[in-house]
């Protein structure tokens, strides 16, 4: 018996659109094909929010008790001299009043008046001509402009008014 593959031709090919047919003992290359997948993202709006705050208010009554002390400062002038070797009075307290004495040293002095010396300047005034040798010294400038080639082109005297200016 034969093989019936051998002697009949054989059907390659794709599934789907084409067959090929092939003898048998024929080579064919196939070209392979793949398919891949490519996955693409675009954003969709799909809703929107909104965020907003509120505030709640609530009446409420705070109670507490507060205390005071006011404070009521008498000043009482005594005036009273200590006699020598007195203790000095000290900060007491009498029937709920703070009392603080306030103390003040003052210098007794007797004053007299004893004239000691005298001092007599009298001024006189007398006039004396006198002649002193003297010398004097006056600068002044001349300012010239000169040439490449050395010559004076221009010259800058100061006038007599401008020299005893100075």
């Amino acid at each position: 018996m034969s093989d019936p593959a051998a002697t009949e031709p054989h059907l390659l090919g794709m599934q789907g659109e084409h067959a090929t047919e092939i003898a048998v003992g024929e080579t064919v290359t196939l070209p392979l094909i793949a398919e891949t997948a490519r996955i693409d993202k675009r954003a969709v709006e799909t809703g929107r929010m909104r965020v907003s705050t509120r505030t709640e208010t609530i009446d409420q009554i705070l109670r507490e008790t507060l205390h005071s002390d006011m404070v009521g400062v008498t000043r009482v002038a005594i005036n009273r001299t200590l006699s020598e070797g007195e203790v000095s009075p000290v900060v007491r307290e009498e029937d709920g009043v703070t009392i603080i004495p306030v103390l003040e040293e003052i210098l007794v002095v007797e004053k007299r008046l004893v004239l000691r010396e005298e001092v007599h300047i009298r001024r006189t005034t007398a006039d004396e001509e006198v002649e002193v040798p003297v010398t004097l010294r006056r600068q002044h400038a001349v300012v010239e402009r000169v040439s490449p080639d050395g010559h004076v082109t221009q010259q800058s005297i100061p006038h007599p008014t401008e020299e005893t200016k100075s």
